[in-house]
């Protein structure tokens, strides 16, 4: 089945954030509040997107374009969703509207024990550039990893 057939991709509104805070609250110990969303849908150089699924949310990006440099600054799928492509699916959207916008390179953080994110990362040709140590709850580092944005990612 072809992900990109079932799902749509489309900007963040207020009518989301109920089922967006349902898979930030499933997906992270340091979730975000409601207000980062608000706030991120209200930012100029901000572009959050869903993944909605017959009128259900089931996944989101937080991504940010300003000049030279994209930046996810969040993403996550719904636990029961996960496997099905979704996320990269949302990144290859990500890297798309950057492009778009003029971005020469996408960068993300993603925490050291995530291996199942540092490996898709991976695939899409992130690579590390550094480490922020303790970055996440002061006791968990944070891998930085970066990728070039081609015409095809």
């Amino acid at each position: 089945m072809n992900v990109l057939q079932i799902f749509n991709l489309r900007p963040m509104t207020g009518d989301d954030l109920d089922a967006v805070m349902a898979i930030e609250e499933a997906s992270y110990t340091t979730p975000w509040k409601v207000q980062h969303f608000r706030d991120e849908m209200a930012a100029r150089f901000s572009l959050p997107f869903v993944a909605d699924e017959e009128g259900h949310v089931v996944g989101y990006v937080c991504l940010m374009s300003l000049f030279e440099e994209a930046q996810i600054l969040n993403v996550a799928v719904s636990p029961d969703q996960r496997g099905r492509g979704i996320a990269r699916m949302m990144l290859e959207e990500a890297f798309r509207q950057a492009r778009e916008k003029g971005a020469e390179v996408m960068a993300l953080e993603v925490r050291a024990s995530n291996h199942a994110a540092i490996s898709l990362y991976t695939q899409l040709g992130f690579k590390r550039v550094g480490v922020r140590n303790g970055y996440y709850d002061g006791c968990e580092d944070a891998i930085l990893m970066e990728k070039p944005i081609k015409e095809n990612p």
